[in-house]
Formats: structure tokens, C-alpha cells, sequence
């Protein structure tokens, strides 16, 4: 008699978060400072404003506008990440400083007012076989959603941490994340379709872009002389604290779902698109808000970010292996009201740094 091991026997640790931890080392040893900081930083911006227009360029806006139809699956969803998840990092700060230092708070508080992922959350609910459409659309939404909502929350949340919220910073925020993408849609006709011929490729460019910011905010830490705030017993406890944060998520997303009255496809869409974080989108911002103290304010993001990704990949399989499963359409993914069915596409990687394993066989 086969039993199914406890522990999958891989997990999905791959190079690109090898590389994520390799760039914090590099920038604790040789930290950029002075000009080469100066010139770190502007190529860092450009890298997430050419990030953000790769996005909009590639985004259908069709599977957008048939997204709104599916209204009610795309509230529930930004109401779990702009709603539910600041209710929670408001609670965690009972934590401190028993778990949290301050610091560490902010930053847990910034992490749960960062906006959704999109690759991730296709990614897996195309394995766990959910409606994928809505999870395109509703990881969408909260990335455009975010670049405005993700500020004004921080600015009301975390006050002082954050230097409060000046026009500048505003405006910093919308000409890195939002003006680029616009620009993508707009140029979408002409550039679209040589975007997908290069998609790998462009993967590569997904992923510099994080790991350029990632070095220039941890060169700022190091620079600033803030890492000292910081011990392995804190790390423990953050780690605990965000285990804790992401289960409940989870299951807040798919008994919450299933009792609004949603089918399977649905709630897994939402599970997946409503319990995860934007390392992508979390990044610039916290640079612009946070300044120095950027490194500080990103790590609970970072640690929670391959946290999601871990657990979810183990989930999004047993999704896949779920008893209701028996019968259905392998090969066909759920679709929003009034579209026609369409093949599973293939898990895609990139702007949110994984390359998803394959649906056991």
C-alpha cells in the first residue's frame, strides 16, 4: 500500500530565490554608497517603470473588460487585501514589542498593504484548476488598485514611519508604476504580440528588476547602519508571526469564499489571488515611502513572499488532487460568466519570481 509522503519531495526553492538571497549578501558586503548609490537608485527606478509598461503591454485589455463581469469575485478579493489583511497587521500590534520591534511592525503593517500578485496567482490556480480568468483579472485590479490605495494606506497606518505622505512621493509613485503601465496598454497593439514571441526572455528582465531594487534598499540599510536592530531570535519570530498571518488568510479566503456563496473554481481564484503579496509592486514603493529604512520596511515582504509561495505550491497540488476534482475536465480551465472554455495555459514566471512546478501526473 502507497502512502503519500507528509512533506512533498520538492519544494519550490528554485534559483531565483537563491539569487534574492545572493543580492541582500552582496549589498551587506559591498553596499552601494555615495555616487555608485546615486546611480543604483536611478537605474532601479527605471528597471520597475520598464517592468511596469512590460506589464501593461501585455495585458489583454479584453480579458479585462470581460473580467468586470465577474464583479462580485474581484470586490471579494480587494476587499481581502485592502481591507482584511490592514484589520490583521492592525491586530499584530499587540505583538510588539513581546515579537515585533517597532521596526519589524512597520514593516509587517506595510506588507499587509501591499496589493496582490498576478503571476503567482494564475500560476497556481491554473495548477489547483480554478478559473484562471478571474485570477488574471483579479490580481490585475489589485496591482492597479494598489498603486493608489497601498500610499494612502501607509500614510494613514504607519504615519511618522513613513515621513507621511508628500506630493512628491505621490507623484513618484504614479509616474514609476502607474504612467508605465498606461503607456504599455496604449503602445499594446504594435509591441503585444512581440512581447509574447519573447516571453522567457522578458522573464529575465521581470526578475533584474526586483533584484535591482532589492540591492539598492539593502544598500541603504547597511549604509544607514540599521541592521544591528535585527537578531536571528527576532528573524524566529517574524517568520511565526507571518506563518501565522498567512494560514489565516487562507482559510479566512476559502471557507470565507465558499459561505459568499461561490463554486469550487471561484473559491480557489480567490484563495489564491486574496492570501498573497506583491514583492513586484511592494518593492518601489516601500523605496519611495520608507527612503533609508527601506530595507527594514521590505523584509517581512520578502520573507513573507517566499513563505506564500511555498505553501501555496503545496496547496495549489492537493487543490488539484481535491475528491471533487473526479471527473472533471483536466484540460479546461473554469471560465468567467458568458466566456467560452480555454485550455490551462502553462503556469507562466517572472514579475513575481517563481517558475510554478508542474500539476502531478
Amino acid at each position: 500500500m502507497n502512502r503519500r509522503p507528509l512533506i512533498p519531495a520538492r519544494l519550490p526553492v528554485d534559483g531565483y530565490v537563491l539569487a534574492l538571497l545572493g543580492t541582500v549578501g552582496l549589498a551587506a558586503l559591498l553596499p552601494a554608497s555615495g555616487a555608485a548609490a546615486d546611480v543604483a537608485g536611478a537605474a532601479a527606478t527605471g528597471a520597475v517603470a520598464l517592468l511596469f509598461f512590460l506589464y501593461g503591454a501585455r495585458l489583454s485589455t479584453r480579458e479585462a473588460l470581460d473580467g468586470l463581469r465577474h464583479w462580485r469575485l474581484h470586490l471579494t478579493v480587494l476587499c481581502c487585501t485592502f481591507l482584511v489583511f490592514p484589520l490583521l497587521g492592525l491586530a499584530a500590534r499587540g505583538l510588539v514589542p513581546a515579537v515585533l520591534t517597532p521596526q519589524l511592525y512597520s514593516g509587517f503593517l506595510f506588507l499587509c498593504l501591499v496589493p496582490s500578485t498576478i503571476q503567482s496567482s494564475i500560476a497556481f490556480t491554473s495548477i489547483a484548476r480554478g478559473n484562471v480568468p478571474a485570477a488574471l483579472c483579479a490580481g490585475s485590479f489589485s496591482s492597479l488598485a494598489g498603486i493608489v490605495l497601498t500610499p494612502l494606506l501607509a500614510a494613514a497606518l504607519l504615519g511618522g514611519d513613513t515621513g507621511g505622505l508628500s506630493a512628491d512621493a505621490v507623484v513618484r509613485i504614479v509616474l514609476q508604476l502607474l504612467v508605465p503601465f498606461l503607456l504599455g496598454q496604449a503602445l499594446r497593439r504594435w509591441v503585444g504580440g512581440f512581447l509574447a514571441r519573447r516571453r522567457k526572455a522578458l522573464g529575465y528582465v521581470d526578475r533584474g528588476s526586483i533584484l535591482l531594487v532589492v540591492y539598492t534598499a539593502f544598500s541603504q540599510g547597511m549604509v544607514a547602519g540599521i541592521w544591528h536592530l535585527v537578531t536571528p531570535g527576532r528573524l524566529a519570530l517574524l517568520l511565526a508571526a507571518e506563518a501565522a498571518l498567512l494560514a489565516l488568510m487562507l482559510a479566512l479566503t476559502w471557507y470565507g469564499a465558499g459561505r459568499l456563496g461561490f463554486g469550487r473554481a471561484d473559491r480557489i481564484a480567490i484563495q489564491f489571488a486574496g492570501s498573497k503579496k506583491s514583492l513586484a509592486a511592494g518593492l518601489p514603493m516601500a523605496s519611495v515611502l520608507f527612503g533609508a529604512h527601506a530595507s527594514l520596511a521590505v523584509l517581512p515582504l520578502m520573507l513573507f513572499h517566499q513563505m506564500q509561495l511555498m505553501v501555496c505550491a503545496v496547496l495549489a497540488r492537493r487543490r488539484a488532487r481535491d475528491p471533487e476534482e473526479t471527473g472533471a475536465a483536466a484540460g479546461t480551465a473554469p471560465t468567467l460568466p458568458g466566456a467560452a472554455p480555454a485550455p490551462v495555459p502553462a503556469p507562466p514566471s517572472g514579475r513575481d519570481g517563481i517558475t510554478p512546478p508542474a500539476p502531478p501526473r
